[in-house]
């Protein structure tokens, strides 16, 4: 530590002399000496002995101290020198840590000191001019504030949290009425969206009639992509089934659609028939262009399945599982109450033997629409059990050996029942029986779910003035015979109106007409019920129909 203090080269120095009553250093300015003794320590320990001091100057006396705070020079503590030769001042005996005081006399003379105020030093105010210092007037009403608590405080705070809290709770308020409002949006937007899906899909929304074919739903419908083929199952024993396959690859959805055999046709020839008709009569092509007429659509191919190659299938693909809803009674069983064939109940694994008795079976008393809905149910349990794959679903076509219609290949057929089969397993596919009046007409507002959503036509059912309408009474004591005459009616190609039951039963038959030129289409329908032709007479018909037929109890239905 270096204990002078030095401004600047060329200025005066200072030193420490010693510390005040606040414990700073007191210092001294050190002037120049005029003459400097020659540095000799040997021989100055001879003449001082242990009192060397290199600094000291013979006969000299270190001046007192320069007080700060009273700006009066007071004596250093005591004159405390670390460098002086042992001398006492003021009566105390300066310490000397070389020993000078063993030297004797023979002091070296020191350069004049005087003391220096050091001005960036200031010292402590005198304690008696502090107090003679004029000091601020504080008034205590000035800090009432702290000293006495306002009356209105509590007050205020409790306002303020009042406030805050109402804020805070219409904040909180608008926040959830706003999140109640999006979800209640949310909801309705859902159930709107799903209320018109569930409308378009059943043909219910407004303007999809026949009526207003140009709307644009209609128009959405009618613009998807379809493709169809009529499949004609055909009994050996007699009777036929017709479903058309559609695989629409717009909305990537599958559907069967079930035609009933009374479903009013326009043959070739332009005069009315009915499908089950059209197919034994008009064959194939035939029929596929009558329907397309009536329903509005366009069958690229039919499929002729007849029930042997039915059965070869569904042993092919490794049977096939169905609900059933009826036990089927073994058609080779030779003794009466013999186990049924096919049990009624859910997921009924079904050999292709066992699915073919379920296809074609028909209860007594049952409308064949009932034997249709089966059929569908097998249909259905194919198209799940077959291959996904193009290439398989085609091995297994071939693999059957069946002549196939010319407007349907086996590669063609393969690969339709692959796409099918795809959307079956993935739960996109459906029946939908086609719903025909009792004459074998479709009703715009019936058929439209299922002829315009559907199939994307127009129903266009034949005038039914075109052909001969027959009222037919069941008087034979079996309800079942005014279901059984209209079905071979419809086939026939008549024009079926329901009757009723008369009272009382009649042993005979009888077929009336009005008009002479009637009489050759009496005479048709008895034929066509299996009547004699002594049945036919001419009489008063009180319906608008042109032949009327009374069942009697002599009447033997026959297989439709």
């Amino acid at each position: 530590m270096n204990d002078r203090y030095d401004p600047g080269y060329g200025g005066d120095q200072y030193e420490i002399v010693g510390y005040d009553e606040y414990g700073r250093p007191v210092y001294r300015q050190v002037q120049a000496q005029t003459q400097q003794q020659a540095y000799d320590p040997y021989a100055q320990q001879q003449q001082q002995g242990y009192g060397y001091d290199p600094y000291a100057t013979a006969g000299q006396q270190p001046p007192p101290a320069y007080d700060y705070g009273t700006g009066q020079q007071q004596p250093a503590y005591g004159s405390y020198d670390p460098y002086a030769s042992g001398q006492t001042q003021g009566g105390t005996a300066s310490h000397d840590p070389y020993g000078q005081a063993a030297a004797g006399t023979a002091q070296q003379p020191r350069v004049a000191e005087q003391t220096a105020h050091i001005p960036q030093q200031a010292g402590p105010a005198d304690d008696e001019e502090v107090r003679d210092r004029p000091q601020p007037e504080y008034h205590t009403e000035q800090f009432a504030f702290v000293e006495e608590p306002d009356d209105n405080s509590e007050d205020v705070i409790d306002w303020l949290k009042f406030t805050e809290n109402r804020t805070e709770r219409r904040e909180e308020a608008r926040r959830r009425a706003r999140s109640r409002i999006v979800a209640l949006v949310v909801v309705l937007a859902l159930v709107a969206v799903g209320g018109v899906g569930y409308l378009w899909y059943a043909g219910k929304l407004p303007g999809l009639s026949s009526d207003d074919s140009a709307t644009g739903t209609a128009t959405a419908a009618g613009a998807q992509k379809r493709d169809v083929i009529v499949v004609h199952l055909h009994d050996i024993k007699g009777g036929t089934a017709t479903a058309l396959l559609v695989d629409n690859t717009t909305t990537k959805r599958g559907t069967t659609v079930l035609l009933p055999n009374s479903l009013a046709l326009t043959s070739d020839d332009g005069t009315p028939t009915t499908l089950a008709k059209s197919v034994e009569d008009d064959g194939s092509d035939g029929t596929r262009d009558a329907l397309d007429t009536v329903l509005g659509t366009d069958i690229e191919g039919t499929w002729r399945l007849d029930t042997p190659y039915l059965q070869n299938l569904v042993d092919l693909i490794g049977n096939i599982d169905v609900d059933t809803n009826t036990d089927v009674p073994d058609p080779g069983a030779k003794k009466k109450g013999a186990a049924p064939l096919v049990n009624k109940g859910q997921d009924q694994t079904l050999s292709g033997r066992m699915a073919v008795a379920y296809a074609t079976y028909r209860a007594p008393g049952e409308a064949q629409n009932a034997q249709l809905e089966r059929f569908g149910q097998v249909l259905q349990g194919v198209l799940r059990k077959m291959s996904s794959d193009p290439q398989a679903a085609t091995t297994t076509i071939q693999t059957l050996a069946q002549i196939l219609d010319p407007s349907l290949t086996d590669k063609d057929l393969g690969s339709f029942l692959a796409g099918l089969s795809d959307l079956a397993k993935g739960g996109d596919y459906r029946t939908d029986l086609l719903p025909v009046q009792a004459d074998g007409t479709l009703s715009a507002q019936a058929s439209a779910g299922v002829v315009r959503n559907v199939l994307g036509g127009t129903a266009k059912s034949p005038d039914k003035d075109a052909a001969v309408s027959v009222s037919v009474q069941n008087a034979s004591g079996v309800k079942d015979n005014t279901e059984k005459a209209r079905v071979v009616l419809l086939n026939g190609g008549f024009t079926f109106l329901e009757g009723g039951t008369p009272g009382t039963t009649q042993a005979t038959s009888k077929v009336t007409y009005a008009d002479a030129a009637d009489k050759a289409d009496a005479d048709e329908v008895a034929k066509t019920l299996g009547l004699p032709a002594g049945s036919v007479t001419k009489g008063k018909i009180s319906t608008s129909a042109d032949v009327t037929v009374v069942l009697g109890q002599d009447y033997k239905p026959s297989s439709d």
